[in-house]
């Protein structure tokens, strides 16, 4: 079959040269058949005809107006599940491999007969006017941390004038995540646009009992203090956050491609990792200078002082030795119970104060109902109620590795008491106050030669041997010699 391509290609030949035979051969078709193109002055999608007729019988022309009723009053109806009522209906009539053409069928009618669809309009930006600033998941990118898989959102902050741009790494969409990420941003640019966009997230909007969403305190005083407007997408209206949400896309593919460049997805630090991405967003916008001139011509210079990027929060320590952050629980030593404690909620991680002075700092859990529990902080207390560990609500905590867990299995092999549940914390109690490496060593090396991992065994094995202390003999001085040797000096 002859294309437009090739006629095209025809005529552009005869009237190089007007030579048929040359221009047929390079058109790629018969001189007869070039002769009959030319001599009809039309290209072959001109030529065609629309089929009118069907080469095989309808299968839905029987219920076909059941269908397009059923569409009418449900337009959201799917296909398959018209399909499926049909097969319903008439199960001698209907076979699965029929599916494919009501698919095709109701993707026409709702072309030409269904409901209007939602028009997305292309919006002309004002440079300087508004960043966006939106996160996205970084785990698909398959980031390992020294080896471990490294779970993580980005942080991305965009001018959708000159599209300039900049990540964060996060673990949250928290108010925290959101503040870096603004902060970092305006930093590098060293100027701050008129209006900052967001979507509904927690981190900047709350419900109104109006049932609209309003600007978060916190949030709304750090708009004013770097010196922009807050606004918000429509809530359910992510399209209004395109820029934004577009680049986020090109961000990680950009990302990806750099990864491959350097032959590795592992990193040694959280640091490491974010200064590869923050390269890869910089080696983007070099591409971008003539726009982004145009930006930093309108807009004004980032003087605001940095804030601080946490949360504070104040709780008090339980009878259990633990305390409640952010609808998540995180144990502490127990010299704290019954204290009042100031608790700096960061993105990654919390940090605990006790009158000003810093008590421990440890890893956030994100979500709800989450407990973190350090053995170490309540042992000295569980070993001397051993009773309570059978039952006790975190007691899977106390397990720090597999050979502390094969060591209880093999101290409770005929039946979990309270004298075997004592003996292994005896050995959780060694590793609290030596060392846990050394114990889980200890633990391994005595199961391994079929020993009973007891406190008594594991601490001959992790106890340094004793070395004797030295003898020295310290003589007594001759103070005659003193008196000599001043005498000698004075001379």
């Amino acid at each position: 079959m002859v294309t437009d391509v090739q006629v095209r290609k025809l005529m552009d030949e005869l009237s190089k040269h007007g030579n048929m035979g040359v221009a047929a051969v390079r058109a790629g078709m018969d001189r007869g058949t070039a002769r009959r193109w030319r001599d009809s002055g039309r290209l072959p999608s001109e030529t065609r005809t629309p089929r009118t007729y069907r080469t095989r019988q309808d299968p839905f022309e029987d219920d076909w107006d059941d269908v397009v009723a059923m569409l009418t009053d449900a337009p959201e109806l799917e296909a398959k599940s018209l399909f499926e009522w049909l097969q319903g209906e008439h199960p001698e009539r209907y076979v699965p491999g029929q599916l494919r053409t009501l698919q095709r069928r109701i993707k026409r009618w709702r072309a030409q007969h269904g409901p209007e669809k939602v028009v997305f309009f292309a919006q002309q930006h004002v440079p300087g006017e508004a960043a966006q600033t939106d996160f996205t998941h970084g785990t698909e990118l398959e980031i390992t941390i020294c080896g471990v898989p490294f779970p993580h959102l980005i942080g991305h902050f965009v001018l959708p004038h000159s599209n300039w741009e900049w990540p964060t790494l996060c673990r949250s969409e928290s108010y925290s995540a959101l503040s870096r990420t603004v902060q970092d941003a305006l930093a590098e640019l060293g100027a701050v646009p008129e209006w900052h966009q967001t979507d509904n997230s927690t981190a900047a909007t709350h419900n109104l009992p109006n049932g609209k969403r309003g600007f978060n305190k916190r949030y709304a005083e750090l708009m004013k203090h770097l010196g922009m407007k807050p606004r918000t997408t429509a809530r359910g209206a992510k399209e209004q956050n395109g820029d934004v949400e577009s680049s986020n896309g090109h961000l990680k593919r950009r990302i990806r491609q750099h990864l491959l460049l350097r032959g590795s997805r592992d990193f040694e630090s959280e640091a490491d990792y974010e200064r590869f991405i923050r390269d890869v967003a910089q080696k983007a916008n070099a591409h971008r200078q003539t726009a982004l001139d145009r930006e930093l011509a309108v807009m004004r210079k980032h003087t605001a002082v940095r804030r601080p990027t946490f949360e504070v929060v104040d709780v008090r320590v339980t009878t259990w030795s633990t305390i409640r952050v952010k609808h998540n629980t995180y144990s502490v030593p127990s010299r704290l119970i019954g204290e009042k404690l100031r608790v700096r909620v960061h993105d990654d991680r919390i940090d605990v104060f006790h009158a000003e002075a810093l008590q421990l700092s440890m890893p956030r859990l994100l979500g709800r109902n989450g407990h973190r529990v350090d053995y170490r902080d309540v042992i000295w207390s569980l070993v001397k109620k051993p009773a309570a560990f059978a039952r006790y609500r975190y007691r899977e905590h106390f397990f720090p590795t597999p050979a502390f867990r094969a060591a209880y299995d093999a101290l409770t092999t005929d039946e979990p008491s309270r004298r075997t549940d004592l003996a292994y914390l005896r050995v959780l109690h060694l590793a609290a106050s030596t060392s846990e490496s050394e114990v889980d060593a200890a633990l391994t090396l005595l199961m391994v030669e079929g020993h009973r991992p007891t406190m008594d065994a594991v601490r001959e094995l992790v106890q340094p041997p004793t070395v004797a202390a030295p003898e020295l003999s310290v003589g007594q001085p001759d103070l005659a010699a003193f008196d000599e040797l001043l005498a000698g000096g004075g001379a």
